[in-house]
């Protein structure tokens, strides 16, 4: 069975002074959490097991989630130490929870209303697809108008030079614990992995045309919670 990690240790800089005492994923929107919103699409795609990394303030994430059991799936921890291990760093140290098999990764600061069942396929065929990942892109935001990668007949490539067609990395994939191969662990970045995989052809992508916000200051944060409370139509990303 697939299982997620959802990334949760990050400090939110950004975010503060909300963060000084709420770790980011706490955070809530719509009258829940925003780790929670991932939960429960997580579980209706069918996901048991998800693990969580955390560093700042992590046992508040704790006393919030506990076993998971509340939201009908296992929650397994990552303890990191104090400053976090990166993207990619923090991934490693977890593998051991996630095991061998492809699984879905989840930026914890990000909200969307994916149907994450696409995912669990992918995750299956990936190997299959010679893909270390597949990444969910997105229209590329006001506050990123450059975007990260192009995305062309299903591959994502590494753009050496700002480009009109490319999109921005949506902080959701699904990811081969294979693409840590011959990493120490210690702290360092997701995305140098990425861009060597980029380079041999073995990252494939598409496109996710639903809502979806970079929860990444609290006048988005604030912005987001009105719409989802007001039932406001959220079709753009924001």
């Amino acid at each position: 069975m697939t299982k997620a990690m959802i990334l949760a240790a990050g400090r939110g800089e950004r975010m503060r002074p909300l963060t000084d005492q709420t770790p980011k994923p706490l955070l809530s929107v719509g009258g829940q959490p925003l780790i929670v919103w991932h939960l429960r699409a997580l579980v209706q795609a069918g996901v048991e097991d998800v693990v969580i990394n955390h560093a700042h303030l992590g046992g508040q994430l704790l006393n919030a989630l506990g076993d998971g059991r509340d939201f009908g799936l296992r929650t397994h921890w990552s303890a990191e130490p104090e400053g976090a291990l990166e993207t990619g760093g923090g991934i490693l140290q977890a593998l051991p929870l996630l095991g061998d098999a492809p699984f879905i990764l989840v930026n914890g600061d990000v909200w969307c209303d994916a149907d994450f069942t696409p995912l669990m396929h992918q995750a299956q065929v990936l190997r299959v697809d010679g893909a270390l990942a597949h990444l969910w892109m997105v229209p590329n935001p006001p506050q990123h108008p450059q975007g990260d990668f192009r995305l062309q007949d299903g591959r994502v490539q590494d753009a050496t030079q700002l480009c009109a067609d490319c999109l921005t990395y949506s902080g959701i994939s699904v990811l081969d614990p294979q693409l840590f191969a011959g990493q120490q662990p210690g702290r360092f970045p997701l995305a140098p992995l990425l861009r060597t995989a980029m380079q041999a052809d073995r990252v494939s992508g598409s496109e996710f045309v639903g809502a979806w916000v970079d929860v990444g200051t609290p006048e988005r944060l604030q912005a987001l919670d009105e719409q989802l409370r007001s039932g406001a139509s959220l079709q753009e990303q924001v």
